[in-house]
């Protein structure tokens, strides 16, 4: 079957992908692409040599290639995570630590340039270098990188020795250098800019500089025009302002390093010069143009996770339970693999990160937790006072000071060597001049000791010992999940929330000292709940806190999800006693559109005693029939879709019409669409409580209510439907409409899964988001049932997996589990069942 999957592979690389070049010479047998067909091999039982091991270690491998590692330390265990990830993984690991490290075109040639360039300005390999460097080597993280390094490089060492690289290696000619601790730092901020870097400032100065300041905070205000859910529903504390360590990413710490105490927040300072919106907005526009250019899973796009806990009464048996659910962009391979270990320190399975050592997401004995992205601002833009005759230099604090300048090589294959200066300011790294010189301060470029945090949260066993370690974790700033045996449930928002000394984040700063981030929210003030007194906490992206919360954290616009899927799983939760593991499972499923719940009666309304033609008429006779639930063969689901963006668009469009709102520089965040969460707030809150908001009457035209808006968008909304999907509304299926696609990390349509028919849109717990093609959603799926101290069932399920070569049986195991809403058990090392695949890894020289 291997050489069989091999030769179809050959085919289909025969005109080259990605940054695989057509095969040419490769074809040849012996060389290029067949030497990685031996990558394909399920592993068997054997003993392994491994320099570096204290003890063997013993690796076993269950049918669907989940290892579970037992070492006599944990030096022992994650070297042989290290060589598990590199062994399974190490195409992947090497174009996640190029992204970082700004060598992507050394392996694709010019077109990854722009990414090259954009990573080494923001600095994520300077960052792992100055964490790396702050990393004590006889720590548990300085040993545990260490130790990892170890096993990927014996990884390597082979390959070098035996020649069977995987494909796209042998194809390019490009091979990898020996692994670094800093590597693993590099992946770490990767996955820390995926889920933290934001350009919401520059979305709002195109705005404000198009729509007029009052229209833009009236339609994208700071707190969501509509009703949400917090977890944290107070009351809240001011503690005032916790400091920050210098960024590494400056000309010179944003705040002097002080004490770890919090301070009073300082007054605000009058400020100096006034903003320029015009240059303002155009440098956004040239930042936009770049950040728009980068692959999908470099930057922070859609708001979708979900995680909840449920203990006493709202769980069968009295005790407590836990879904976590985060989503991410979904490729094959997928950011995770499975993995239990267990040695006399470490006893945790769940979720690793390919590239870390450890379990990120998962259980040990005692508790078990998971993740959100808490969606606050973390990323402040700076717009600095230059001038021609101070060149080189910046006006800050009332005196010009000289740039620092970083400069790199970008190897560029096929293509010249590009040389690429990096200035920095007190803020951070220059990334325009278009316009205005802009630099960007992102809490991403603060040295964040998350590694140290994570072993300590795998070895944690209750929670205090779990919150102890969370207060050390500064990015990205996450909500994490938590539920134990001894019934307790929680969530705590961990990460930096900067403050600023004066002025609106949301658009950039001026640069010039009044505005600069004097520090971030004391983690005890941060958003977090334990154990309520309703016996149950949801996270999916909401804003965690009500409007009286005395920080600022973010705006309703590009940073916080518009709490529909929040409302839906409070809304199960609360109707459903004594939850088993399978009503969370079906939770997890879950396909109900909450808008439409919400929305569908006022359209109703709306087009009750309307004259509608016989096509109409039979569209509204199914909404009638229609459950709400984005189910793929159910007819409705395209009809409310359709209907809800044509009502945005009705509403909105022509005020951007005559505002010339430059759209096709963000097509995500600039265009009327449903993918705008302060929009979307908006038009439910003027529906269901404002009808006659001067909004629905378009610049020049009559005056028009919410109802005229809707029949106007409903018989758009039947009318487009019919051309595509024919005369009969009964047959309008979500599943004629609506795909989800895993791509793989090559570009090859052909390696990757789908696009297929599916369940599921951006506002349903199962999400689906990034068109109506979906990439992004549930990237792991895990539920964890507590019974007592110690003992817990747990289930789990991602889609992928566990190797990243295409002629693998284990390339794409999971993704009929996932695609179905089932799970595998998740199990701990103890509790694995005797296996036929079994790796000693034992010392050697």
């Amino acid at each position: 079957m291997a050489a069989v999957v091999s030769g179809l592979v050959l085919a289909l690389l025969a005109l080259g992908i990605g940054p695989v070049p057509a095969l040419g010479t490769a074809l040849v047998p012996g060389a290029g692409v067949w030497d990685s067909a031996a990558g394909a091999e399920l592993p068997h039982t054997e003993t392994l040599d491994l320099a570096g091991l204290k003890a063997p270690v013993t690796v076993a491998f269950d049918d669907n290639g989940v290892p579970t590692v037992k070492a006599g330390s944990d030096d022992d265990l994650f070297q042989a995570q290290g060589y598990l990830h590199a062994r399974f993984r190490l195409a992947q690991l090497d174009l996640e630590r190029r992204a970082g490290r700004g060598r992507l075109a050394e392996l694709n040639g010019p077109a990854s340039l722009e990414s090259d360039r954009f990573e080494l300005q923001m600095g994520l390999l300077r960052t792992a270098e100055a964490e790396w460097a702050a990393t004590p080597p006889d720590s548990p993280a300085g040993r545990a990188l260490t130790s990892y390094t170890r096993g990927v490089n014996a990884w390597i060492s082979e390959l070098r020795h035996n020649g069977q690289w995987p494909a796209i290696f042998s194809l390019t000619g490009v091979h990898p250098a020996d692994w670094t601790p800093v590597d693993s730092l590099v992946i770490q901020e990767v996955l820390t800019q995926s889920m933290d870097f934001t350009s919401t400032p520059l979305d709002y100065a195109i705005f404000r500089d198009s729509l007029g300041a009052q229209r833009t905070m009236d339609w994208f205000p700071v707190h969501a025009a509509n009703d949400q859910r917090p977890y944290d529903p107070g009351p809240y504390r001011d503690l005032g302002t916790a400091p920050l360590p210098a960024n590494v990413n400056s000309a010179g710490p944003d705040v002097p390093a002080a004490a770890n105490r919090s301070q009073p927040r300082p007054a605000p300072v009058a400020p100096t010069g006034a903003p320029d919106p015009a240059g303002e907005a155009t440098a956004a526009r040239t930042l936009l143009d770049t950040i728009r250019a980068l692959p999908a899973t470099q930057m922070h796009t859609f708001p979708d996770s979900n995680a909840w806990v449920a203990n006493g009464p709202a769980v069968a048996g009295g005790n407590a339970m836990l879904a976590g659910d985060p989503h991410l962009p979904t490729t094959l391979p997928s950011y995770w693999y499975q993995i239990a270990l267990s040695s006399p320190e470490t006893n945790a399975t769940g979720a690793s990160m390919a590239g870390m050592p450890g379990v990120l997401i998962g259980r040990n004995a005692d508790i078990s937790w998971s993740l959100t992205d808490a969606q606050n601002q973390s990323t402040v833009f700076y717009s600095e006072r230059t001038s021609p005759d101070h060149p080189g230099q910046y006006f800050w604090n009332n005196a010009w000071h000289p740039m620092q300048r970083v400069e790199y090589t970008i190897p560029v294959r096929g293509g010249d060597t590009e040389h690429l200066a990096v200035d920095l300011t007190v803020h951070g790294p220059v990334i325009t001049r278009a316009g205005q010189t802009t630099s960007v301060s992102w809490m991403g470029n603060v040295p964040s000791p998350d590694l140290a945090v994570l072993l300590a949260v795998d070895k944690a066993r209750n929670y205090q010992e779990f919150r102890t370690a969370l207060a050390d974790w500064h990015a990205p700033t996450l909500n994490f999940a938590y539920a134990d045996g001894g019934g307790n449930i929680g969530v705590v928002a961990a990460g930096y929330f900067p403050l600023t000394k004066a002025g609106d984040p949301w658009f950039p700063l001026p640069g010039t000292g009044e505005y600069d981030v004097v520090g971030a929210i004391p983690f005890d003030a941060t958003p977090q709940a334990y154990n309520p007194p309703n016996h149950v906490i949801a996270t999916a992206n909401q804003r965690p806190v009500s409007a009286d919360y005395p920080y600022y954290i973010g705006t309703s616009f590009n940073a916080f999800d518009n709490g529909y899927r929040a409302a839906r799983i409070y809304q199960f939760l609360e109707s459903h006693p004594a939850m088993t593991a399978a009503d969370f499972t079906t939770l997890q499923n879950d396909t109900t559109d909450y808008l439409a719940t919400v929305i569908l009666p006022h359209l109703k309304e709306a087009l009750a005693g309307t004259k509608l033609d016989a096509r109409q008429q039979a569209a509204l006779d199914v909404l009638d029939r229609w459950d709400s639930t984005m189910r793929p063969s159910v007819a409705g689901g395209p009809i409310w879709w359709t209907f809800w963006n044509d009502y945005l668009e009705t509403t909105f469009q022509p005020w951007w019409d005559q505002a010339k709102v430059p759209v096709e520089k963000d097509r995500w965040y600039l265009k009327v669409s449903s993918a705008l969460p302060s929009l979307d707030e908006d038009l439910e809150a003027w529906t269901l409580h404002d009808p006659a908001n001067p909004a629905f009457t378009s610049p020049g035209g009559p005056t028009r209510t919410a109802p005229d808006a809707m029949r106007t968008a409903f018989a758009q909304a039947v009318s487009e439907l019919s051309q595509d999907l024919g005369s009969d509304p009964a047959t309008w299926t979500w599943d004629r409409v609506h795909t989800r696609q895993v791509p793989s990390l090559t570009d090859a349509d052909a390696l990757g899964y789908g696009p297929v028919p599916a369940e599921g849109d951006r506002w349903t717990v199962n999400a689906a988001d990034g068109g109506m093609n979906s990439t992004f959603g549930p990237s792991w799926r895990m539920v964890v049932d507590w019974k007592g101290p110690g003992s817990a069932t747990a289930q789990a399920v991602y889609p992928g997996g566990q190797s990243e070569n295409p002629a693998s049986p284990w390339y794409r195991t999971f993704i009929p589990y996932w695609r179905d809403g089932r799970s595998l058990p998740l199990l701990m090392a103890a509790d694995q069942p005797a296996s036929t695949k079994v790796w000693t890894l034992r010392p050697g020289a």
